[in-house]
């Protein structure tokens, strides 16, 4: 299976770094193609501009300065997350990367005649996300967990009709002493490796 892996955090040496690399090699494990995109690392901007927004919906023209980050999603056939949850959703960059690339036409299609949103990437048959919170699981779940329904649920419906889903989430990120982050990234890399 080809992976799409995109990963957002601006510090090369922070933990959710070490995540990234520990579902690379449970992926490789379980011998999947594995390619990496670093948001930070790529310089990927964020912003949409004015006119960005106004050919949002022109077909084709939408595409022009994301090109390439589409011919990645086409590419893949599993989409992997690896960032921090802020504020109770992903970086700011990730955010821009989904508002940006993720441009009617070629990701989806418009609703027409009451019917929602419809497939376009239909080769991704998996959505995984790995992220680290400050909250405890349970004020996670009171609030709705908003960036793993954004990236799971919203993405899901627009991917192959079986599309699996998979979260996995360190809470108490901050807190949480190196027994607790060692056994997560065991725990992380186990699980890719089943995949």
């Amino acid at each position: 299976m080809h992976c799409l892996l995109v990963y957002c955090h601006p510090c090369p040496e922070s933990f959710t770094a070490a995540v990234r690399d520990r579902v690379i090699r449970g992926l490789e494990r379980a011998r999947h193609r594995v390619e990496l995109l670093d948001l930070y690392a790529s310089g990927f901007a964020a912003v949409m501009d004015a006119e960005e927004r106004r050919r949002y919906h022109e077909p084709g023209v939408n595409e022009r300065r994301v090109g390439e980050h589409l011919e990645r999603l086409r590419r893949a056939e599993a989409l992997v997350f690896v960032y921090p949850t802020w504020w109770y959703g992903q970086p700011a960059l990730l955010e821009g990367w989904l508002d940006r690339v993720w441009v009617p036409h070629a990701t989806f299609t418009m609703p027409e005649g009451g019917k929602p949103i419809g497939r376009v990437l239909t080769d991704i048959r998996l959505i995984a996300a790995v992220s680290t919170l400050g909250s405890p699981w349970w004020w996670w779940t009171f609030s709705g967990q908003p960036g793993r329904r954004q990236l799971l649920s919203g993405l899901e419906v627009i991917c192959h009709p079986r599309c699996r889903t998979l979260w996995m989430a360190l809470h108490r990120m901050d807190s949480v002493g190196p027994e607790r982050r060692a056994a997560f990234l065991e725990r992380v890399e186990a699980r890719f490796a089943r995949l």
